[in-house]
């Protein structure tokens, strides 16, 4: 029997959804105003997020709820490195650390791992979904705002072992809709991917005031730049 759980998570993340969207460092990347360095520190910390959660998906691949959405090829993790040793080079692992945003959301990850298994749909949901409905947009504006050569610096985006993302996307979300679940769980799901939203949302605010800090600097430098032309 059919849950729905695909369109309760759809339609009880609707809120959270839009207020991630409206933090400054999305929205300046949906304009396409995208600060290199600033991007680079969300990769890592992407990095460290999908480390955790595909470490504690293949722990539970046998789960009676997690199995239904174990999925390898929507792992990121390989991905990911390719982009890390783009943009910090040959030796990107002693460059990187996990922001404090970023070490919250990987904690809650291994938490639910622990204690309540099931949890982890709500984060795998959150994350893989978004990725696959979005990624090829978002890749075009990383390229074109970045000026990046085709396909460095954003691999990551690319599912190069789904063929058909619609296909793929209605088979994940049948599968959502058969896990055996009861109305309580429902409601804990559909609460730990509210969580999980606002936990993006902490990363994305981040870097918002990094972005901010580099705005300033800009400024104070063109500042100068003038007051040596006039002086």
């Amino acid at each position: 029997m059919s849950t729905n759980l695909a369109q309760q998570l759809r339609e009880g993340t609707t809120k959270s959804h839009s207020m991630a969207e409206n933090v400054t460092f999305v929205k300046s990347f949906l304009g396409g105003v995208i600060d290199k360095n600033s991007y680079r520190k969300l990769v890592a910390n992407l990095f460290f997020i999908y480390v955790a959660i595909e470490e504690e998906m293949e722990k539970n691949k046998n789960h009676e709820a997690i199995k239904f959405i174990y999925f390898p090829e929507l792992f990121r993790k390989n991905s990911l490195i390719e982009d890390l040793s783009y943009y910090y080079g040959f030796s990107w692992e002693t460059k990187i650390k996990p922001s404090s945003a970023t070490q919250v959301y990987i904690d809650r990850i291994h938490n639910v791992s622990i204690n309540q298994p099931e949890l982890l749909i709500a984060h795998a949901y959150t994350r893989y979904i978004g990725d696959l409905s979005g990624g090829q947009i978002l890749k075009k504006i990383a390229q074109n705002a970045m000026q990046l050569s085709k396909n460095r610096g954003t691999s990551f985006y690319d599912f190069y072992d789904i063929k058909d993302e619609k296909l793929f996307k209605d088979m994940y979300k049948n599968s959502l809709n058969n896990i055996p679940l009861n109305s309580s769980q429902i409601n804990q799901i559909i609460s730990e991917a509210n969580i999980s939203f606002n936990l993006n949302m902490k990363i994305f605010q981040e870097l918002d005031s990094n972005l901010i800090k580099i705005m300033i600097m800009l400024l104070l430098s063109s500042i100068n730049n003038l007051r040596k032309k006039f002086s």
